[in-house]
């Protein structure tokens, strides 16, 4: 979706003004029409919003594409005025590009519960079954994995920064390709030559740079719920994105029930601050 588009109301309102903006397409995510259209991630998270307001219609949720640094570094300063000091391009920001999904707490405060983006990285799948040779002098099968996918790192570390004084933190982040795979397979090239792709080769994967972002957790889980760690004689709370990994296309189905799930789990997470309190089992 292109342009600074915002979606904010509660129940029939909002889910209206969705099916209008997107074409209703996204109101349908968890039915059959998810099995047989590919739909962007934006539109998926839209959809989710939706279904959110069928499940608490007297909350009120809203959707915006970006979140700016300055808005960042003012967030920072609330906690301290050491923090959040340095921004060069005052129109700097992020954009994921599944949105950023909030909800007005019974203060009138907006808070963040579902951040989605969907990254794809690794064609050799596609290109084996295509037959084409990769490399320099067009003799290989794979071609060496970039690194194009840490910039989402940015976005992470940006959304802690606004989430410091949260105890939930809702980022995920769907990646895709073989540079994605966990598990080894074989694709078959027209000439009926097999060609086996090797999940934990070095050449290829790229998980184990990801997982920063993740303090190295098990993958393909909803990590949304901070959790304490004690490392010496101090104690750090840390939140950590929910990454979900795998060489073939995540379908909008998949996508919708995993973040339902965060966006469930960090309204139960601050629960007590909405009005009225969501009952969420």
């Amino acid at each position: 979706m292109a342009g600074e588009v915002e979606f904010t109301g509660k129940g029939q309102a909002l889910r209206l003004s969705i099916q209008q903006r997107l074409g209703g397409g996204p109101l349908t995510i968890f039915g059959a029409a998810a099995q047989a259209h590919d739909l962007s991630i934006r539109e998926v998270t839209a959809g989710v919003v939706a279904k959110l307001t069928e499940q608490f219609p007297d909350l009120e949720f809203r959707q915006r594409t970006s979140l700016s640094k300055k808005e960042i570094n003012e967030k920072l300063r609330s906690f301290d005025p050491r923090l959040g000091q340095a921004l060069f391009v005052e129109s700097a920001s992020i954009k994921p590009d599944g949105a950023i999904t909030e909800v007005r707490d019974r203060n009138g405060k907006w808070r963040v519960i579902l951040v989605g983006e969907s990254k794809h990285q690794g064609n050799d799948v596609e290109m084996i079954l295509a037959g084409k040779l990769q490399g320099k002098n067009k003799d290989q099968d794979f071609m060496a994995a970039g690194n194009a996918i840490e910039r989402m790192h940015k976005n992470v570390l940006e959304l802690r920064n606004f989430m410091l004084d949260e105890k939930h933190f809702p980022y995920v982040v769907f990646l895709q390709g073989s540079n994605f795979a966990i598990e080894t397979f074989e694709v078959c090239r027209p000439d009926g030559r097999m060609v086996k792709v090797v999940h934990n080769s070095g050449l290829l994967n790229r998980i184990d740079r990801v997982t920063a972002s993740s303090l190295s957790r098990e993958i393909n889980q909803n990590y949304c719920e901070n959790i304490t760690v004690k490392a010496g004689s101090f104690e750090h709370m840390f939140q950590i994105a929910s990454l979900f990994c795998k060489h073939t296309p995540w379908q909008a189905v998949e996508m919708a029930k995993v973040m339902l799930d965060v966006a469930r789990t960090a309204l139960k997470v601050i629960a007590d601050d909405l009005s009225p309190r969501p009952d969420i089992a």
